[in-house]
């Protein structure tokens, strides 16, 4: 059997193929951005095409890197962004119109109609989501609604519907899949039943045609064409199912919390859906093969390592991202500045579409580096907001956290993080554990690796942070960061 898995991660910024070997280590990258299309103020939108055009181009780069042949690959697992919605023709593949990114907020006044007609959490005790932008099931109906004829087309079977991992499985495989964990992002599916619901599909007015199968997580769906011809493409899970996979999170009270262009906080569950009181998500955590699903309580913060792209992209305040921890260094604190970057309305545990960016506590002797810290401050108090949330809901203190993503290499974030959360905080040996997490479902499927304990094994720590700061401080701070985010809500009207 082959020594190598690959692992697509088709993120919300780019797409990627990583080459693991049984160990666990990535041994090639290869990676490609997309555009981010704004076509108006709240109206996120990637192309599907140049997705998957990116994707075909990730694949030959990686193998060839790593001086080895598709052949070489025992299997493939894809991992998403997760929500992301798009339609196509079922015999064309061409796209109805570009994908809604999970971002997006143009479903706003339809959240607000659901609501009126029985409230934010009318949805809940089916899907464990609460009605918000977020996730798939509004953004359909938007696309139904609101392109010409993709309603018609799609109720006789023209169109197809899916996240990104569907239309990645579609275009390797021919095959219209997605898997539990995706499934359980879109507002459709029965997290009881781990089937689409008829009572939901009725509700938000979607035909049943245009969904497609649910499936594992971990399982051989099928055998790959194009760029993979002959592979097996075996796992399927969201990407931070996926991170929470990665990091090997089997057990329950297990967390992990992932640095992206968001950032989401998981905690395995075990075998029942634990309902949340306090503003999180209950979620499918992952589906190996025939065993029951484990479930997993969910905090989903919108904006994390976007905001430092901001400071980049839109404000020129840093040249390239890594710069970021250098500024935010250059001061001894945030000089009581502070950033809320509800760019996008604010996700767990306030759930306010309404909130908008805010940075207060600004004087003249704020600088671009009290900005800078301010804005990597807010990647963990918003941390802190959803742990406090998860362990009012779960009843027990989270002892540790592990931590994964791109910003987990910026150590003034992850010390502040750990003074905040009062804990120690984790970075494994492998930080990419989310295509990390699809490779292990991949593996588990085509058996390069016999069982979880096999994965447990692999994983390893590099760094441990723990906390340093006294609980004055850290109170003061939290109630300053507190009476920020309330100056965000009320901003943006639905």
């Amino acid at each position: 059997m082959s020594r190598y898995i690959g692992a697509i991660d088709g993120g919300t910024t780019s797409t990627r193929f990583i080459v693991f070997d049984r160990s666990g280590e990535a041994i090639s990258t290869a990676q490609r951005e997309h555009r981010q299309i704004l076509p108006q103020p709240g109206w996120i939108e990637h192309d599907p095409v140049e997705i998957w055009d990116n994707t075909r181009a990730v694949i030959g780069e990686a193998l060839n890197a790593a001086g080895i042949a598709v052949g070489d690959l025992a299997a493939v697992g894809i991992t998403n962004q997760r929500e992301t919605t798009l339609v196509w023709d079922r015999a064309s593949g061409v796209p109805a119109y570009n994908a809604l990114v999970w971002q997006d907020t143009r479903v706003d006044p339809l959240v607000a109609e659901f609501a009126r007609a029985g409230g934010q959490d009318r949805f809940r005790a089916l899907t464990g989501l609460p009605l918000a932008s977020y996730f798939s099931a509004l953004k359909l109906r938007w696309l139904m609604d609101n392109v010409p004829h993709v309603r018609r087309r799609a109720e006789i079977g023209e169109l197809l519907f899916g996240t990104i991992d569907t239309w990645l499985m579609w275009n390797l495989t021919g095959q219209h899949v997605t898997d539990v964990t995706n499934a359980s992002r879109t507002m459709l599916m029965n997290l009881a039943t781990l089937d689409w619901d008829d009572a939901l599909l009725a509700a938000f007015d979607i035909p049943r045609a245009v969904l497609p199968r649910i499936v594992p997580s971990s399982a051989v769906y099928d055998t790959g064409r194009s760029v993979l011809a002959g592979v097996p493409v075996a796992g399927i899970l969201g990407d931070q199912q996926a991170a929470l996979v990665g990091q090997t999170c089997f057990h329950p009270g297990e967390a992990k919390n992932t640095y992206g262009t968001g950032s989401f906080l998981l905690m395995n569950t075990g075998l029942t859906p634990v309902p949340s009181n306090s503003g999180l998500i209950t979620t499918v955590a992952y589906k190996l093969g025939d065993r029951p699903a484990a479930y997993a309580l969910e905090g989903s913060i919108a904006i994390t390592g976007a905001v430092v792209q901001w400071l980049r992209d839109s404000l020129g305040l840093i040249k390239s991202s890594d710069e970021i921890e250098t500024l935010a260094a250059s001061v001894s604190d945030n000089g009581d500045v502070y950033f809320v970057p509800a760019f996008s309305g604010l996700y767990a545990p306030w759930w306010r579409g309404d909130a908008r960016g805010v940075i207060t506590g600004l004087t003249r002797f704020a600088t671009a580096g009290h900005i800078a810290r301010a804005a990597l401050e807010a990647c963990a108090y918003q941390v802190l907001d959803v742990i406090e949330a998860m362990q009012r809901d779960c009843g027990f203190p989270i002892q540790s956290l592990r931590v994964d993503g791109g910003m987990v290499r910026n150590e003034l974030l992850m010390q502040f993080l750990s003074d905040l959360l009062g804990v120690q905080v984790t970075r494994p040996r492998t930080i990419e554990t989310t295509a990390l997490g699809a490779a292990y479902a991949a593996g588990l499927a085509v058996g390069v690796w016999k069982s979880t304990e096999d994965l447990v094994r692999n994983w390893g720590v590099t760094r441990i942070w723990s906390p340093a700061m006294d609980a004055q401080r850290r109170a003061a701070l939290t109630a300053s960061w507190r009476k920020a985010v309330e100056r965000s809500f009320d901003w943006a009207v639905a």
